[in-house]
């Protein structure tokens, strides 16, 4: 099918373009979409050079499926059309993920929740997505009450722009900056703008993220979102208070039998999930599971998965896999 990825130059788009070769996803033809200034540019898929579009040529070449990665603005203006010409859109910014008529997808979760008539699908926030794949299967079996989560955030959350300000700083080279403060050597409490409640969009999209794909809006959530200066993915300290009694091997077991969860949780042997091991991979990972002692029914853990991967192009392109074997592509 043809396949139109918009936002191809940036980060994300170019991890989807990467995994659609792993993963061996039937593309005809691959439409990479950027901006104007990067028209005509060329990106390889297989090896082979393909020219970059504008967002107008790409609607045109009316594709089947549409991968959009290009910031909320552009999404709520393209995605209909893209729409009206035939394609399924499934969109990584922020755009659409609340509308109450919209899916909010992690198919190891909630897949079976997409029908035939489904033409814009959301794909959560990065954060949120690496959470709810640990906490679905406890909610399942012990019925989360409460959850306060205090995230390591990648500068690769950002952009291009925020790798190079890190590096240049890291060189000791005065450029432009798309922070506030330097991040090398720094830890920024303060992802994605502030709101007027005191928490950023970063924290609030974890609480109402979290609560549409449980579809429990009775969780009580509170964030922390932290931008760290690390390029192998996102950190999440994740404390939970549940409404019944565990045990530690029942959760050690739930988590161990849990597609697209790794346990790793050996601190004798100091292993533990880390950016710098788990970059590059699509599994989320969780260690440091241990029982809150300041709490009843509480559990600690520590999550890390790759952001650009399962936190954004993997899920994308697991839901269009998903799409395409219950033939609604």
């Amino acid at each position: 099918m043809k396949v139109a990825i918009v936002g191809a130059t940036g980060l994300v788009g170019q991890t989807m373009i990467r995994i659609l070769e792993e993963r061996k996803f039937p593309v005809s033809k691959l439409i990479p979409v950027a901006s104007e200034k990067s028209s005509g540019s060329i990106i390889h898929f297989y090896d082979v050079p393909v020219p970059i579009v504008t967002l107008e040529e790409s609607l045109k070449e009316k594709p089947e499926l549409a991968l959009l990665s290009a910031g909320s603005d552009i999404s709520l203006k393209y995605s209909p059309l893209f729409t009206e010409k035939g394609s399924i859109v499934i969109d990584n910014s922020s755009a659409w993920r609340m509308h109450p008529e919209i899916k909010l997808v992690v198919p190891e979760i909630n897949a079976a929740i997409l029908t035939r008539s489904d033409k814009i699908i959301a794909n959560p926030n990065c954060s949120t997505i690496q959470m709810v794949m640990v906490l679905s299967p406890l909610h399942e079996r012990f019925r989360i009450h409460r959850i306060i989560v205090s995230t390591y955030q990648s500068v690769t959350g950002t952009g291009i722009q925020a790798i190079r300000q890190m590096e240049n700083e890291r060189s000791g080279i005065s450029a432009d900056k798309v922070y506030p403060h330097p991040i090398d050597k720094n830890c920024l409490p303060h992802c994605d703008s502030f709101l007027d409640n005191g928490y950023t969009k970063e924290e609030m999209k974890l609480v109402h993220e979290t609560q549409k794909i449980l579809d429990d809006p009775s969780i009580r959530i509170s964030a922390t979102a932290v931008r760290v200066p690390v390029t192998g993915g996102h950190s999440e300290a994740v404390n939970i208070e549940f409404g019944k009694h565990f045990e530690l091997d029942e959760i050690y077991d739930i988590l161990a039998a849990s597609p697209g969860v790794t346990v790793v949780d050996n601190p004798e042997d100091n292993r533990y999930p880390m950016p710098i091991t788990v970059n590059g991979k699509d599994s989320v990972f969780v260690g440091r599971i241990r029982k809150d002692l300041s709490g009843n029914n509480s559990l600690n853990l520590w999550i890390v998965a790759d952001n650009l991967r399962k936190g954004a192009a993997t899920n994308a392109i697991q839901i269009a896999e998903y799409l395409l074997s219950n033939k609604f592509i």
